[in-house]
């Protein structure tokens, strides 16, 4: 048995979701499908799709947020638009991402390190972050961000939320002033991955009730070693690896997607 979701935005977020044996899932999906063309069908196993997440890891820039917080940065050294194309390299799965890290936090030197602050505070939740949270924490479920963006951003993201736990890139702060290099190890792919099955050995979870979210290639590992791994809004080169897709832009669909628990 597997919970079958489908997701749509059709005129307002709709997820239909129930459980079903295997001799029938395969003509619930198709009709499923002829019902909500253009939905995302996600197949949700057991004991997920019962009980729900124990643990849920997610990315942040273009995932939990709506924007690429190294661009924001780097406009306040004019050099945003160079910044933007090596991150597009980067999640396209085109570039290394540790190297493509050092060469954008390269353009930073000089940056005053009071833009951290004003960053921090001008980026935009993904819509339907606060009812995921509110959801999750209500299920006592752990919430982890982990982040190829930086720490002294994503910390000011998470705080009012009561994220538990939460791993990203270090920046060098010297004089007041960014120095153009990274602080401590890069946060990649093998990072965010490896942090996951951290966490469920600490908190003595089961990782068939993990689930990871994120939209480029940086989140390959962790999508394919998480229990269920959703592909938000994501490049073609992550969605190949993951689980489920959606395209919707409304994170609060994840929940009733998982559980069948109404929006």
């Amino acid at each position: 048995m597997d919970r079958l979701s489908i997701i749509t935005d059709d005129g307002g977020l709709f997820v239909h979701s129930d459980l079903f044996d295997e001799d029938e899932r395969a003509i619930v999906a198709r009709e499923l499908l002829e019902q909500y063309p253009g939905g995302d069908l996600w197949t949700v196993p057991l004991p997920l799709g019962l009980l729900g997440p124990e643990l849920v890891v997610m990315d942040v820039d273009s995932t939990f947020i709506n924007e690429e917080v190294i661009e924001k940065l780097a406009a306040h050294a004019g050099r945003e638009a160079e910044v933007r194309a090596v991150t597009e390299r980067a999640m396209a799965g085109e570039l290394d991402f540790a190297e493509s890290l050092i060469h954008r936090v390269e353009q930073l030197k000089g940056v005053p390190a009071s833009a951290l602050d004003e960053v921090a505070a001008s980026v935009t939740l993904t819509p339907g972050v606060e009812k995921l949270v509110a959801n999750l924490h209500n299920a006592e479920c752990h919430i982890a961000l982990v982040s190829g963006g930086f720490t002294a951003i994503v910390e000011q993201i998470a705080g009012p939320l009561g994220i538990d736990d939460v791993t990203a890139n270090g920046l060098e702060i010297v004089d007041g002033v960014l120095t153009g290099r990274v602080s401590g190890p890069i946060v990649d792919r093998q990072t965010k991955a490896r942090r996951l099955l951290e966490i469920v050995e600490d908190e003595g979870l089961d990782i068939a009730r993990t689930v990871a979210i994120g939209d480029g290639a940086n989140d390959i590992d962790m999508i394919e070693t998480a229990g269920f791994g959703i592909a938000f809004c994501a490049k073609p080169a992550l969605v190949e690896h993951a689980d489920a897709q959606l395209r919707t832009r409304r994170l609060d669909a994840v929940y009733p997607g998982l559980t069948g628990m109404s929006i």
